[in-house]
């Protein structure tokens, strides 16, 4: 097994090395690159039981695609499943095309089994590691993949180049069948069961049963440097992950360069991406690499670690790994010491063109509710809100309704701010201040510069968050614990060298500041990385308004765009 699996890591690296020799050596052109997605379902095994999953290409993790800055993607979908299908290319701009970003009901309809349909998308002025996923229902859990943009030929990284790189991505694994559970919670108004396990690149570790074989390990050589490129693809966990007994360097997150400090370990919200670079210098050994979930909430969640082997190049297998101390599940200090560390690059090449003039200021207000529900097992269910308002998917694509100018779709009368405002993170609340329901969006004047405060409320309990925004980027210009004090709080903000990214966790019982041009017209989703939370109601969707002139409008739709 060992073996086998070096040689396969073995045969990607030797790809990526050569790849790295191609942008150094080859003129500067950008390609066409095409990929064959085939939503299959497979038989998989782990933690010693056998189940049918829903997979890209019969793989789980689902194939890397590999792309260069200013390449042309096409990405042929043919549903083979019996689930309806989208995918989402997390962290893609898309500009003006938002036909091709994914989410189901709000740039498209899913593709029905037995149907195709091809995403078609330019790669503009992005690089390094973004990932794909399914984006209806929780078919996420195991229909998902790595991103991995190089720079443009010639364009070297702004940090030392490494000598090898390998994609690692966490994520959860359930032992039943994940639609299914799902599904009966929803009906008991009841949240499903937490995971059974975590997993680095689709295999939990030694440390589940059955697990041996189901091992991700990554030989590496004395002395020598490596890219790390970390995905959280969980559903519902923000997780830590270090590798025993050596430090790790930041140098990206979400596809954006940083000024690198060294950490040993990292916060990774679900959505978000973290490239850190490893040095191989310690006494030659079996090292554990662990992903285990950071929660300082009230929260039952899956509290088991995830493993791989960081293991040097001529140790046997027999050796013991250690594993590394990470920070306790709830260490909040740690979690915002961390978070505050992250900051854009901020060179000539790589500027942080912040917003120093805001157009729009937002305040949304994230809560927790219960609404009656007469079949479910206590008479209520669960509903989770933005000021207030619990979103409902509509039978439509939002994009599609938009575009074509469809009445009755949604409106766009979604508040700026909370109707009722309140002491939002004081006294546990347990009533959901007049939760309404419906499809209600916020327009945006094309090229404006926006403001928008996510604050975390008490009402139920107080919860950490990781926002994403489709469509765009943002910088996150400020943070604290409590509440938002509009008066003294953006003195704070830091508008010189804010990290810039397209997912944002919102700390438990706190507030996140963001702000972004309003420069890529369509329909674009915002919501809770959580899928828990994402179905319960926490989500929203921005109309950016077309601009001046056929350059800054939406394109047309293609022609295969999926019927409803």
């Amino acid at each position: 097994m060992a073996s086998s699996v070096r040689n396969r890591l073995f045969a990607g690296l030797l790809f990526l090395c050569f790849g790295f020799l191609g942008f150094i050596t080859s003129p500067a052109e950008a390609a066409i690159k095409k990929y064959q997605f085939d939503v299959q379902v497979k038989n998989v095994s782990r933690l010693c039981h056998a189940k049918p999953i829903v997979t890209i290409n019969g793989r789980f993790p689902g194939p890397t695609i590999y792309v260069r800055e200013g390449d042309r993607v096409l990405i042929n979908v043919t549903n083979h499943a019996q689930y309806n299908m989208s995918i989402h290319w997390h962290g893609l701009k898309q500009y003006r095309n938002g036909w091709a970003d994914g989410p189901a009901y709000v740039t498209q309809c899913p593709i029905q089994t037995g149907s195709s349909y091809t995403y078609d998308f330019n790669v503009t002025g992005q690089r390094g590691t973004l990932w794909w996923h399914a984006h209806i229902l929780w078919l996420r859990a195991t229909v998902y993949g790595a991103i991995v943009i190089l720079p443009k030929q010639g364009t070297p990284f702004p940090f030392p180049r490494p000598y090898r790189e390998a994609e690692i991505i966490l994520g959860e694994w359930w032992n039943g069948n994940v639609e299914e559970f799902v599904n009966k919670a929803n009906n008991l108004g009841l949240p499903p069961n937490s995971s059974d396990a975590h997993t680095i690149n689709g295999k939990p570790g030694p440390l589940f049963p059955c697990s041996e074989k189901h091992t991700f390990a990554m030989e590496v050589e004395q002395g020598k440097t490596y890219l790390l490129r970390i995905i959280n693809a969980a559903l519902n966990d923000e997780l830590f992950f270090g590798i025993a007994g050596h430090n790790l360097t930041v140098v990206e997150v979400d596809a954006v360069y940083t000024k690198p400090f060294t950490t040993e370990a990292i916060l990774i919200a679900p959505g978000q991406t973290t490239n850190v670079l490893v040095q191989a210098n310690q006494a030659s050994g079996r090292y554990f690499m662990a992903a285990r979930p950071f929660m300082d909430a009230p929260v039952a969640i899956d509290n088991k670690t995830a493993t791989g082997i960081f293991q040097y190049r001529g140790i046997p297998n027999i050796v013991l790994p250690s594993l590394p101390q990470l920070p306790a599940s709830n260490d909040t200090a740690f979690a915002l010491s961390y978070n505050k560390k992250l900051k854009s690059l901020n060179t000539p090449n790589f500027p942080a063109n912040v917003p120093l003039k805001v157009d729009r200021k937002l305040f949304y207000t994230i809560g927790f509710g219960k609404e009656s529900c007469p079949t479910c097992l206590n008479g209520t269910r669960f509903v989770a809100s933005l000021n207030n308002i619990s979103f409902e998917m509509p039978q439509v694509g939002l994009l599609q309704a938009h575009y074509f100018n469809l009445k009755g779709v949604f409106k766009t009368d979604f508040p700026d701010r909370p109707q009722t405002p309140f002491n939002y993170t004081g006294t546990p609340l347990t009533a959901s201040l007049g939760t309404s329901t419906g499809t209600r969006l916020s327009k945006i004047v094309f090229n404006s510069t926006v403001e928008l405060v996510l604050q975390d409320t008490n009402l139920l309990t107080v919860e950490s968050h990781p926002f994403h925004l489709h469509g765009y980027n943002f910088f996150v210009v400020g943070t604290g614990i409590g509440n938002f004090d509009p008066a003294k709080d953006p003195a704070k903000y830091n508008l010189v060298d804010p990290v810039e990214r397209n997912t944002v966790g919102v700390p438990t019982g706190g507030w996140t500041a963001i702000r972004f041009r309003a420069d890529n017209p369509g329909v674009w989703f915002m919501h809770c990385h959580l899928e828990l939370h994402t179905g319960w109601g926490l989500k929203t969707a921005f109309v950016v308004e077309d601009g001046p002139g056929s350059d800054h409008s939406v394109l047309p739709p293609p022609k295969d765009l999926p019927p409803c």
